[in-house]
């Protein structure tokens, strides 16, 4: 299994090619249905809908599966930091059980354990 989960902002990085992140997306990681989503909201905002869909298409062998507890763990966790976006908060605790490293460059989780945190 991946040493690395993906979050939105993570795959963003990947997409825009960001060398920081290359060698994490060479390595490959997972992510959620919900990080999924809020990365082709975003493509759809700034790209064509076929080029965003193929983008997002790319990373559908990287998705895993949620648990309920994973749910609820993580609206906990949005209760507590209200700054988290919901899929952000259900990617960190599917992680967390995991036992992978939440890769990510939003400043909401530097501090947070089990987090590689890598700035743009």
């Amino acid at each position: 299994m991946s040493k690395y989960f993906f979050d939105s902002y993570a795959l963003f990085e990947i997409v825009f090619g960001n060398d920081k992140y290359m060698k994490y997306a060479e390595a490959g990681g997972v992510t959620t249905i919900f990080n999924i989503a809020e990365l082709n909201y975003g493509l759809k905002k700034e790209r064509l809908k076929e080029e965003a869909d193929k983008i997002t298409d790319s990373f559908k062998q990287a998705t895993i599966k949620v648990f309920w507890e994973d749910l609820k763990e993580a609206m906990s966790l949005k209760l507590k930091h209200k700054d988290l976006s919901i899929p952000d908060s259900i990617g960190y605790t599917t992680a967390k059980r995991l036992g992978m490293r939440f890769l990510t460059g939003d400043e909401d989780f530097r501090d947070f354990d089990n987090v590689e945190f890598i700035k743009k």
